[in-house]
């Protein structure tokens, strides 16, 4: 095979062979195929799309192309979950330690963020101590012993995904769904899941700004996941304005511990329990329509009653963390300054623009526009507002945490904007839009 061939028939619109496909990937990630010519491929696929059964094709080239973790020696039927991205999503933290309490095991690797704030492994890293970097023995082991492991994705897991994804940030071929896609999957498959719960977000404050791109996305995940032997559920959930409250690592990790002492937010309640209820009915194989919700009203009470926080805490300790963090939350990284901004006028909250309050969480220092920026643990914004809210003039609206000042001015300037009143009252928005099931 020759890789100009492979590039020009994607380029006229014909339809690769598997074998072209798995060739074309080994030769990039041996490195046999320069940058410019993936370069040129990408693009053809950008342009010219990718068939489903060429879809799944590169999922499982990109998922084989290096390790594999077989999770069968300690879990019978692995679930996973993953999530797009938005602004606030602190659901893993809550949800894995719930499922756990339930007597699922999970056995979970996450990545950091990059963008507007960090990512799981970020957040946990607030907590002093906590060890992101466990390898595939102390993996395996921890689950065996704890029944819930949350880590750091290796180099060796999907390395494919790593080169291909570095190329397409440089190339303006990321917005591809099935680029998009095939990273996603090839990871969660390689990752030894058994059964996947996907949380695709839709609105300002997510990659997919337009639902049916959305529910595209979602069922062509769903699709290779199935073509694949995997059980899949996908769900399209709002993220044009912040879930929950806190946007910021340190402080949306006292919102999750908030959330599994039986309070926080009410949306990123229900969240976590529809989220939990997946994977729990998934987990234990049964899908009938009584077994979701019987597995929702586990979740409540395993949250309400303390044990999702307990089992939270033996993670945090088992993974070498600072357990007394999460008793008492007052000892996480805090900001030196603080400022508020509050309403300049009454009415009805119409919008809080997700994409605005991360823009200034970013600025705030929360998130990353490089992979090597450092991320300040501490601050971040507290969101008092939601779509719908009556607010009266002068109501508070958001706090700042912050330790420089010259960033608060910058996110100050965000939050100003993120806000929209009107004097008609204004319908709260939708948690979740859709859900698509592979096999029910």
């Amino acid at each position: 095979m020759r890789a100009t061939d492979i590039i020009g028939k994607k380029r006229d619109g014909g339809e690769l062979a598997a074998e072209e496909i798995r060739w074309f990937v080994n030769g990039y990630t041996n490195q046999e195929i320069p940058d410019y010519q993936m370069a040129a491929w990408l693009m053809a696929v950008y342009l010219r799309g990718m068939s489903h059964r060429e879809t799944v094709d590169l999922t499982l080239s990109m998922a084989e192309s290096g390790d594999q973790l077989d999770l069968s020696p300690v879990i019978d039927f692995a679930v996973d979950k993953h999530s797009t991205g938005g602004v606030g999503d602190k659901v893993t933290l809550v949800v894995l330690p719930l499922v756990a309490a339930a007597g699922v095991p999970v056995a979970k690797m996450s990545g950091r963020g990059l963008g507007f704030s960090g990512g799981t492994l970020d957040k946990m890293e607030s907590i002093a101590g906590f060890r992101v970097d466990l390898n595939d023995d102390e993996f395996l082991q921890q689950v065996r012993d704890h029944g819930i492991v949350l880590s750091g994705q290796t180099k060796s897991l999907a390395p494919a995904d790593g080169l291909i994804y570095a190329l397409r940030d440089v190339t303006a071929t990321v917005s591809s769904l099935p680029l998009i896609a095939s990273s996603i999957m090839s990871k969660k498959l390689a990752s030894g899941a058994d059964a996947i719960v996907l949380d695709v977000k839709v609105g300002m404050g997510a990659f997919m700004k337009r639902r049916d791109d959305a529910a595209e996305l979602a069922q062509i995940m769903v699709d290779i996941g199935t073509s694949a032997g995997r059980q899949m559920v996908a769900v399209l959930s709002d993220m044009n304005q912040p879930l929950g409250s806190a946007v910021g690592n340190a402080l949306e990790v006292r919102e999750a511990i908030e959330t599994l002492r039986g309070g926080g937010p009410e949306d990123l309640r229900q969240h976590c329990v529809a989220i939990g209820g997946h994977m729990l009915r998934l987990g234990r194989q049964d899908t009938s329509t009584y077994a979701m919700a019987q597995s929702m009203t586990e979740i409540t009470a395993l949250m309400d009653n303390g044990a999702g926080l307990a089992k939270f805490r033996e993670l945090v300790e088992a993974q070498g963390g600072d357990a007394s963090m999460v008793d008492d939350p007052d000892r996480l990284p805090q900001a030196r300054l603080r400022d508020t901004i509050h309403a300049p006028m009454s009415g009805y909250i119409t919008q809080v623009n997700a994409l605005l309050v991360a823009q200034a969480s970013l600025e705030l220092g929360a998130g990353r526009a490089r992979k090597t920026d450092p991320i300040d643990p501490a601050v971040g914004v507290m969101v008092h507002c939601k779509v719908g809210d009556r607010v009266e003039k002068g109501d508070l609206l958001f706090t700042i945490h912050a330790n420089d000042d010259a960033r608060l001015a910058r996110a100050q300037d965000y939050l100003l904007r993120a806000p929209v009143f009107r004097s008609r009252e204004e319908q709260p928005l939708p948690m979740f839009y859709d859900t698509i099931y592979g096999n029910k």
